[in-house]
């Protein structure tokens, strides 16, 4: 398997990016990507590649520290470590193109567009985490919805994670246990969908009509709704939950009530 080492003197989002980017040009390549971020020191230069050296990893690199980009090629000539440079080539360009100098600072590029990559990172992050996918990382979900199948947590989840908010949706299912991560971690973060019966018969029905009726009865039963809710609520209650109604509401006055609920915690906490 190959490693590639990302060296990066902020985030390395970038450069892991523009490397996944490459990548998906080699069909099958079984490839490794890790990032090194907040790299500005030589010592620290000097582990990086001393480490990609032992594990016959090959390194990327985005620094836009002239001096710390010549010591990195120095290392990796010492160390026999194949490097690639993927940001000195611009910025040479660049600076005779414009005809002063780079500013060598890195992350002012994060710094600049904060809003935007963090409304992107929470896309992704909810994308990944949407109908109980990866539920072991719930703790890093800012949000975290709950409740039955079409109550509207993926619409929901999605419309968040435009706003700028990291959201994981977990679907509950009777007589199946959610994962336990779901009461692990702090219960404000965590909100219960519900929606009346009726409502919820509807959006079943006409799903079952979508994937083809016969196949779904029992999903679109008044019962079988019935009963989920009842379910979901006796694990919101467990959990202390708060709960918010969907019914009859447009997801924009939805997604204001629980952040209404949200951001006095969060407000509170690192985010």
């Amino acid at each position: 398997m190959t490693r590639i080492i990302v060296v990066s003197g902020g985030t390395g989002a970038s450069g892991r990016q523009l490397v996944r980017t490459a990548l998906a040009q080699f069909a099958g390549g079984d490839v490794q990507v890790e990032v090194a971020p907040l790299v500005r020191k030589p010592a620290e230069l000097e582990a990086v590649v001393e480490r990609a050296a032992a594990a016959g990893a090959l390194i990327a690199h985005t620094l836009v520290d002239a001096a710390l980009r010549r010591e990195l090629v120095a290392l990796a000539q010492r160390h026999q470590v194949v490097e690639i440079d993927l940001m000195g080539g611009l910025l040479d360009q660049l600076a005779q193109q414009l005809g002063q100098s780079p500013l060598g600072q890195p992350g002012l590029y994060r710094k600049q567009n904060e809003e935007d990559l963090r409304r992107i990172e929470a896309i992704n992050f909810t994308v990944d985490h949407d109908d109980g996918k990866r539920a072991y990382e719930l703790g890093q979900a800012e949000i975290v919805l709950a409740g039955v199948s079409r109550v509207g947590k993926t619409p929901l989840s999605m419309y968040l994670a435009t706003l700028g908010w990291k959201v994981a949706n977990i679907p509950l299912i009777k007589d199946i246990r959610p994962p336990k991560e779901l009461y692990e971690i702090d219960s404000r973060r965590v909100i219960g969908l519900t929606i009346q019966p009726g409502q919820l018969l509807l959006h079943r029905r006409l799903r079952a009509q979508h994937l083809g009726a016969g196949r779904m009865e029992t999903y679109a039963e008044a019962d079988a709704s019935a009963d989920e809710l009842e379910y979901a609520r006796r694990l919101f209650r467990l959990g202390q939950f708060r709960v918010v109604e969907t019914t009859d509401k447009p997801i924009e006055e939805t997604a204001q009530e629980i952040l209404n609920l949200v951001r006095p915690w969060e407000m509170s906490a690192p985010r």
